[in-house]
């Protein structure tokens, strides 16, 4: 009987160790996480390898890629195809990439962004042939008039129409300058307010919010549904400044609209692999952070 109950006990042991996850199980769980690629724009700038760059920020884990390189018809002076296929081999997806056409004085001054829109056309089909969700305009600077944050406005819902009609979901990535005011309108709420939701989501970047003074929380909720990704970001890695409350940011992210999030590493303590490697390591543990948040 003793036997038995010894033979029993250690079954049920084996069979409890078979489903309970490890700790490193634990950490290894995986959560789409995707990277936007200016964080390793020095490596890109000093290794000519760039499926070696891919396949190590795979190897940490995580799962997609925003880029940061588009120029003439090119990613990372690749063609569109080639940089999917490259992707894909390291085991990511293509997700979005930062891309722009800044508005001329010209173009300011008399309201016509014509010419600016033509360009758009080329970088939309190149996107589109790179497997591309998301294309997402990354700086702009202050207007110094509300009639030109009005026509910035308008050329943004413009571009988003456009990206819209080839299946693409055009945003704008804030920095901290956009919570400032343009005469007495803060930047990124008339920006918010005056573009049209089918046509511009908002990709905020949340330390650059924190920078600005600023609630990411108080933003998701004033403007329920118009921040499909995020930038997570810290000072240096991500979770180690306590700086940015990551969890009320990510306990509200149904209200946000999220369906993405992007790591963005602009300095680390160490080296940027050890510093990816920390930051991915923080939301993989955080019980806050789904798996997903794709619908």
């Amino acid at each position: 009987m003793k036997r038995r109950t010894l033979i029993g006990t250690l079954v049920a042991g084996c069979m409890m160790l078979a489903v309970s996850p490890t700790f490193a199980q634990q950490k290894a769980a995986k959560k789409e996480i995707g990277l936007q690629l200016y964080s390793v724009r020095e490596e890109i700038g000093k290794n000519p390898n760039f499926d070696q760059i891919l396949q190590k920020i795979s190897a940490l884990g995580y799962t997609g890629v925003e880029a940061a390189g588009y120029k003439d018809g090119k990613l990372y002076n690749l063609s569109p195809q080639e940089f999917k296929a490259k992707v894909e081999k390291a085991g990511m997806k293509v997700i979005s990439s930062h891309a722009t056409k800044t508005l001329s004085e010209k173009e300011l001054a008399s309201g016509d962004f014509t010419e600016s829109l033509k360009w758009w056309d080329e970088c939309i089909a190149t996107h589109k042939a790179a497997g591309m969700k998301y294309i997402v305009t990354p700086w702009m600077d202050v207007p110094k008039t509300l009639k030109d944050l009005e026509t910035q406005c308008r050329y943004l819902d413009a571009v988003g129409a456009k990206c819209r009609q080839q299946g693409i979901v055009y945003g704008y990535h804030n920095h901290s300058h956009e919570f400032r005011k343009v005469e007495d309108k803060v930047m990124y709420d008339y920006m918010l307010e005056h573009t049209n939701p089918e046509n511009v989501f908002f990709e905020m970047d949340v330390y650059w919010a924190v920078m600005g003074q600023v609630s990411p929380v108080d933003y998701f909720n004033k403007y329920a549904g118009r921040f499909k990704a995020l930038h997570i970001k810290d000072h240096r890695e991500i979770g180690q400044s306590g700086m940015v409350g990551f969890d009320a940011i990510f306990n509200n992210s149904k209200v946000a609209g999220l369906q993405y999030i992007f790591v963005e590493l602009e300095e680390t303590r160490n080296d940027i692999y050890t510093g990816l490697q920390q930051s991915i390591d923080y939301l993989k543990k955080a019980s806050f952070v789904k798996a997903s948040y794709l619908k």
